[in-house]
C-alpha cells in the first residue's frame, strides 16, 4: 500500500466520532513502536515530522524507515511535517514524499497567515498533498515552537470561516488550552469546549486538529524521577478530556511528549538496574516495547480509532 493523505481517514474519524493519533517520530524504534501497535488494533496512522526530527535523522532514512512499516504493515500511514514555518520547509516535504504539511503561521498576524497559508496550499494541492493550518497559539516547548504563557491566545471562533475559505486548507489545528511540551498546566488542567463546539457549529463536516495533546501520563514521569530525573510538577491533558474533543469535531491528535516520556523513562530504568550494560539493543528494545504499549492505550482508550484502518 502506498503513502495516503488524511482526507479520507478525516471523512470516516468525524463521522465516526473518533480521532486519528499523530505520532511524532524520530528514529527506528519509535516508528517500529507505533506501527506495530496499530498494526495490532488495525489503526489507521499519521506519522509526524518535525523540523528538528527531519534534521537529526535525515530526510531520506526516515523516509526508507516508514515504507519499510508501510510493506510490514500493510496499514494506511499518511506522512505529516509537524509544524512547518516557511513556504520553503513545506515544498521541500512535499518534493519528498510527503502527503501532508502542516504550515503554522499563527505567530504572524491574521492577513500574512492567510497569506503564507494559501501559498503553500496552492502548491500542495497541485501536487495532491493535504495542508493544515493553524489559527490561535499554543504555550510550551516543543523542538523549535517555543511560546510564552503571556504570547499563547485561543482561537477565535469569529475567524474560523474566513481563514478556511479564503486559504483552501483541508484541516485546522485550534488552541483551546492545549499545551506544548510536559509541563502544560500550572492549575486543574481545563479546555475549551465551548469555543470547540462554536468552532465546529460554524464548521460543520470540517476537520479540526489538536497539538500539545500529551497526557503527560505519571507512570513514565515517575519512572524518570525515580531514576535520576527531576521532573516535579509535569502535568498533561486527562484522557477523558482528549476522548470527547475526538466526539466532536477532533479529527487528529498529536502525540509527542508522551512518546518522549516512555522512551526516556524506560532507558533510565534500564541503566539504573543494569549499570554495566553498553549494548543499543539491550536497553533501546524495551523503549521500543513502551512505546508500542503506550501507542495501543492512545488508540484503544483515548482517540478510538482502533479496527479503522
Amino acid at each position: 500500500m502506498p503513502l495516503v493523505t488524511s482526507t479520507e481517514m478525516f471523512k470516516k474519524a468525524y463521522e465516526g466520532k473518533y480521532a486519528i493519533g499523530a505520532f511524532n517520530v524520530n528514529n527506528m524504534e519509535i516508528i517500529q513502536g507505533i506501527t506495530e501497535a496499530a498494526k495490532e488494533v488495525n489503526a489507521p496512522l499519521i506519522l509526524q515530522v518535525s523540523a528538528g526530527a527531519r534534521k537529526y535523522a535525515n530526510h531520506t532514512y526516515l523516509m526508507k524507515l516508514i515504507e519499510a512499516a508501510i510493506a510490514e504493515t500493510g496499514l494506511p500511514i499518511c506522512v505529516h511535517l509537524d509544524h512547518g514555518d516557511t513556504f520553503e520547509l513545506c515544498k521541500s516535504c512535499i518534493d519528498g514524499g510527503f502527503t501532508s504539511v502542516m504550515i503554522d503561521g499563527s505567530h504572524h498576524p491574521f492577513e500574512e497567515n492567510i497569506k503564507l497559508t494559501k501559498q503553500v496550499v496552492d502548491y500542495a494541492h497541485s501536487k495532491g498533498v493535504v495542508v493544515e493550518g493553524e489559527l490561535g497559539r499554543l504555550a510550551g516547548i516543543e523542538d523549535a515552537v517555543n511560546v510564552s504563557e503571556e504570547d499563547a491566545a485561543f482561537t477565535d471562533p469569529d475567524q474560523v470561516e474566513e481563514f478556511v475559505q479564503r486559504t483552501g486548507v483541508d484541516s485546522l489545528a485550534i488552541a483551546i488550552g492545549t499545551s506544548h511540551g510536559a509541563f502544560k498546566f500550572k492549575g486543574e488542567p481545563k479546555l475549551r469546549f465551548d469555543i470547540l463546539e462554536e468552532i465546529e457549529r460554524r464548521l460543520p463536516g470540517f476537520p479540526i486538529v489538536l497539538h500539545g495533546a500529551s497526557s503527560v501520563m505519571p507512570e513514565y514521569v515517575e519512572m524518570i524521577n525515580n531514576n535520576g530525573g527531576n521532573m516535579p510538577g509535569a502535568k498533561g491533558v486527562p484522557e477523558d478530556m482528549l476522548r470527547k474533543a475526538a466526539s466532536m469535531a477532533v479529527c487528529k491528535i498529536n502525540i509527542d511528549s508522551d512518546l518522549r516520556l516512555a522512551m526516556t523513562g524506560t532507558i533510565r530504568k534500564y541503566f539504573a538496574e543494569n549499570p554495566s550494560h553498553f549494548d543499543p539493543r539491550q536497553y533501546l528494545g524495551p523503549a521500543r516495547t513502551a512505546i508500542k504499549e503506550l501507542v495501543k492505550h492512545k488508540i484503544v482508550n483515548v482517540l478510538g480509532c482502533d479496527g479503522k484502518a
